[in-house]
């Protein structure tokens, strides 16, 4: 079977609706997650979008929520590097994500400064911090997740702490 027979090969009974189930149960946590990683909620929701449209036609036993949030994960990294590229080929271009005047509102001033701090934070300290905490995924789930050894998920978890507590200590300090 070559590629482009199976690009057209049906897909497999029950793959549509267990990704159907998938999307509709859990799109908004991962579209959060992204959101927490990438920092603006138009490409948060494009990498979930993206991710579930390459899932399309495989089959049902290897859609797992832990498999998708893997996918996620690696798509904002994806972005976080082109956004890095774009940074050092074009440095007086860079823009910021911006969040909506309403999403601002709505954040608390201390959330908000929580999730500032928290974009600040060096890409695998703010994976690591996320995975933990805002989907409670234990030390070892998030060493396969984002393929590194556990002792390195706590050492990482412990610097990215230590680093937010001075930040928002720091800013408390200038208020």
């Amino acid at each position: 079977m070559n590629s482009e027979t199976a690009a057209r090969a049906p897909a497999p009974p029950g793959a549509e609706t267990a990704l159907a189930g998938l999307y509709r149960e859990h799109r908004l946590a991962l579209v959060r997650l992204a959101l927490l990683l990438v920092g603006d909620r138009e490409s948060a929701e494009d990498i979930v979008q993206d991710v579930f449209s390459r899932l399309h036609g495989r089959r049902p036993e290897a859609l797992s929520l832990a498999y998708v949030r893997v996918g996620v994960l690696n798509a904002s990294r994806s972005l976080l590097r082109r956004r890095g590229v774009a940074a050092r080929v074009l440095p007086g271009r860079r823009e910021e994500p911006v969040g909506s005047a309403e999403t601002a509102a709505l954040l608390g001033e201390a959330r908000q400064e929580m999730l500032t701090a928290l974009g600040r934070l060096p890409r695998r300290q703010r994976e690591i911090l996320v995975l933990r905490y805002y989907l409670d995924l234990s030390d070892p789930d998030i060493a396969r997740a984002t393929r590194v050894r556990e002792s390195t998920v706590r050492s990482t978890a412990s610097r990215a702490l230590e680093r937010l507590k001075r930040e928002l200590g720091e800013l408390e300090a200038t208020s």
